[in-house]
């Protein structure tokens, strides 16, 4: 239904919690040195450790103020004021370890949920079609759907 939108894979498929001994995957690798190519803007191979929240938020993660103070004590340590391309990814992977799968599914709930009611209907369905450009007709949506027209109750 989403050829044309891309969100980055990071916050959109629920994964287990890894040990640190897991690798990242060449996909997550690719949207990591996306995400820094992109705040990279002389091309120097560093990013402004004040860009590093926009950063970190491009991946789908939500960090806090004081989060953030603490990733850049634990990494920089040559009190730069710039991050390279291996920091940033010691970030990352920090930061994915820590990602709760259960909290992954409930706010991906929670963006077709727009109205609260614990339920997903054809409604919010047809929105959440929309607002990724599909042009669907309602009988489409309806043979597309997961319930066929029915709603998801979320438990």
């Amino acid at each position: 239904m989403a050829a044309s939108y891309r969100k980055s894979s990071l916050s959109a498929a629920p994964r287990k919690k890894r040990s640190s001994k897991e690798e990242l995957t060449e996909e997550e690798q690719q949207e990591i040195k996306e995400a820094f190519d992109l705040f990279d803007t002389d091309g120097n191979g560093t990013i402004d450790v004040k860009d590093l929240k926009a950063a970190i938020r491009a991946l789908g993660f939500e960090p806090k103020k004081e989060e953030l103070k603490q990733m850049t004590a634990n990494i920089v340590r040559d009190n730069s004021s710039t991050l390279d391309f291996r920091e940033f990814v010691r970030i990352i992977a920090q930061k994915m370890k820590e990602k709760d799968p259960k909290e992954e599914i409930i706010k991906a709930f929670r963006l077709f949920d727009d109205d609260g009611t614990g339920k997903i209907s054809f409604k919010n369905l047809k929105r959440v079609a929309k607002e990724l450009g599909e042009t669907l007709t309602d009988e489409e949506l309806q043979k597309r759907s997961p319930t066929h027209g029915l709603f998801l109750l979320f438990l």
